[in-house]
């Protein structure tokens, strides 16, 4: 089945249409992996990781932390010989993902083709930096985002800015931009497998098979992490109890919920849902979801408010699963979710013009 294409502008979709048109082209999953748990497990371990040589930042925030800037320069680019403005693709990846995830190595290596600049954005504490503060993450605080997006277009600003955010990284990156609305120098923006309503997707995950097979992993990732900088949070959490969180959930109620002040575990899940957002993007955002998601449940994808804004493009495929869209018989290479990134990103560079900024 082809993608449905949901927009509230008639000027988006004729621009998508033209420009990126594989967003209308028939998706054909890998014949043998069309499922939704089998393509999220299987692609990191079957796609290929394309080698990328980063020049690691470390700049300071406001509260006294740091953030961890991966670069890849591009400085070879045949086709932006001015550093000054080649355009400069800011990437966010998942929950606990860094710079080394398979899905951020391929888009680099697709901005390489198209001569563009890339910046990993990983959140606080997940790569190997030291911590400064006490404090990490969520995807309903955007001011870590919001220091990275001022510091990389203070560096080039005169060069096309984007992002593209996977998972977790493009639910925060959704919630910047419904809180900034148009006043970003972002100049366009993709997320790839957004969790719409983190109430829906909690529910989902905690099913039997899915918890099994998804919610307990996370949950130990999340762990892990924190845990390497122990020291840093004994003052103001109870960690023992947050070693023994069996879910997501109940990580988010014992660490996440209360390193950000949130008075319950409802209120933050409130808080980090981008669908309460969507209306106030004010930059073309175009949304790659799979329908059969489970991280993102179907019921839960805000289609009725992305037909009354028309700076918002969702994508539905049929298939695909969390940050899956393997395609071909031996789906090594380039994946549906890649093809849309590198076709996005080209069309705003070279046609963003197009769209008016409403």
């Amino acid at each position: 089945m082809k993608p449905r294409l949901v927009t509230g502008g008639e000027s988006f979709s004729r621009f998508l249409q033209e420009h990126c048109p594989v967003v209308t082209e028939t998706y054909y999953p890998t014949v043998w992996c069309w499922e939704s748990r089998g393509q999220t497990l299987l692609r990191p371990f079957i796609t290929a990781k394309p080698p990328v040589r980063y020049r690691n930042e470390l700049i300071k925030t406001a509260d006294g932390g740091q953030i961890s800037l991966d670069w890849f320069d591009n400085d070879n680019s045949a086709y932006y010989t001015d550093a000054s403005t080649r355009p400069t693709i800011l990437l966010l990846p998942g929950l606990t993902g860094t710079s080394k995830e398979s899905y951020i190595l391929h888009m680099i290596h697709l901005s390489e083709e198209l001569g563009y600049r890339c910046v990993v954005f990983n959140n606080r504490g997940v790569a190997g930096e030291n911590l400064l503060t006490p404090r990490t993450y969520c995807c309903a605080n955007t001011e870590d985002l919001e220091t990275v997006i001022q510091y990389v277009h203070g560096l080039c600003p005169s060069a096309p800015f984007l992002a593209a955010g996977v998972s977790m990284g493009g639910m925060l990156l959704l919630n910047y931009l419904g809180k900034i609305g148009p006043k970003t120098p972002l100049m366009g923006a993709a997320t790839f497998s957004v969790g719409w309503n983190t109430f829906a997707c909690s529910e989902s995950l905690e099913k039997p098979l899915n918890w099994l097979l998804f919610n307990y992993y996370l949950t130990t990732c999340l762990q892990s992490s924190v845990n390497k900088h122990r020291h840093m949070f004994v003052k103001q959490i109870d960690m023992d109890h947050v070693m023994k969180a069996k879910s997501i959930r109940e990580f988010d109620k014992r660490f996440t919920s209360v390193m950000f002040g949130y008075r319950t575990i409802d209120d933050y899940y409130t808080d980090a849902s981008p669908n309460r957002r969507l209306n106030s993007v004010g930059i073309p955002v175009l949304c790659l979801n799979s329908v059969d998601d489970v991280f993102s449940p179907s019921h839960a994808i805000p289609v009725e408010t992305a037909k009354k804004n028309p700076n918002v493009a969702l994508v539905l495929t049929s298939c695909g699963g969390h940050i899956g869209f393997l395609e071909g018989i031996w789906p090594r290479q380039c994946t549906y979710m890649d093809r849309v990134f590198k076709q996005f990103v080209q069309a705003m560079v070279e046609h963003g013009w197009e769209l008016a900024r409403t």
